[in-house]
């Protein structure tokens, strides 16, 4: 028996290898020198305006800094990668340092996020806070309460959890909470109609059917100009909510259809 169950579990192995070759490599979305192929967009400012010298790449990594800022004045911002996406996975090492922002809401206390599925940053109104998109939210802890990451935010849009549309707009995940500055894998496999978030390893959310939200007044702008309801595709973008992060990390592995 153990002659024989070797080979067969060469098989399975060579076979999954074999899959996974065919869905492409990981590569990384940024060259670790500077932002060439990202888009920044903060809110009050055209997009490619890059306010503060907010998003920046220092030491290999894209970092979100405030140090050109008196004070956070609701300056929403989000880093754009050049292109839409539908299949794929997106993978980030991220952590938060340093103190938040003066003038940040309470809530952007060592807070970030990834968004997907989202709109453009040329879409997007001068004075608008966040693309229509679904975020995977990234949180770090207070060094005492619960508080979980790889949370499911909505922006203009409605996802379905376990067969049933949920409106509200924070879906908690399951995770564990990560206090301090320690580094956190988050990676969020988006398959057209289909997200999972999963953070260092472990599927802590999933959701379908990502929509537009009739009802929002940005995602109606989409729906007006001709957008469908049903969102399958979109583009990727980082968050900047008043608490430095950094963005260790940046890749994307394609995904076959």
């Amino acid at each position: 028996m153990k002659t024989r169950w070797i080979p067969c579990a060469a098989l399975v192995i060579s076979a999954l290898a074999a899959q996974a070759a065919g869905e492409g490599e990981w590569m990384s979305l940024f060259n670790g020198k500077d932002l060439t192929g990202w888009t920044p967009k903060i809110k009050g400012h055209a997009p490619g305006e890059n306010f503060g010298n907010t998003f920046r790449v220092e030491d290999g990594m894209i970092r979100v800094r405030y140090d050109g800022y008196e004070s956070f004045g609701n300056k929403f911002g989000h880093l754009f990668f050049h292109r839409p996406f539908t299949n794929y996975r997106v993978r980030v090492e991220y952590r938060f340092v340093g103190e938040q922002l003066k003038g940040g809401p309470g809530w952007a206390v060592r807070n970030s996020g990834v968004m997907v599925h989202g709109q453009s940053a040329e879409s997007m109104g001068k004075d608008q806070d966040f693309p229509v998109s679904v975020e995977v939210q990234l949180l770090g802890g207070d060094g005492t309460k619960r508080r979980t990451t790889g949370n499911f935010c909505t922006p203009g849009t409605h996802v379905v959890i376990d067969g049933k549309l949920v409106t509200q707009h924070v879906i908690n995940s399951k995770s564990e909470t990560f206090h301090g500055d320690q580094w956190v894998t988050a990676e969020i496999e988006v398959r057209g109609n289909s997200i999972r978030n999963f953070i260092n390893g472990v599927e802590v959310l999933s959701g379908t059917d990502p929509q537009l939200d009739e009802k929002d007044n940005d995602a109606r702008r989409l729906l007006e100009a001709g957008a469908a309801k049903m969102v399958t595709h979109g583009t990727i973008s980082l968050q900047s909510e008043s608490h430095p992060v950094d963005f260790r990390k940046v890749e994307i592995l394609e995904l076959a259809e």
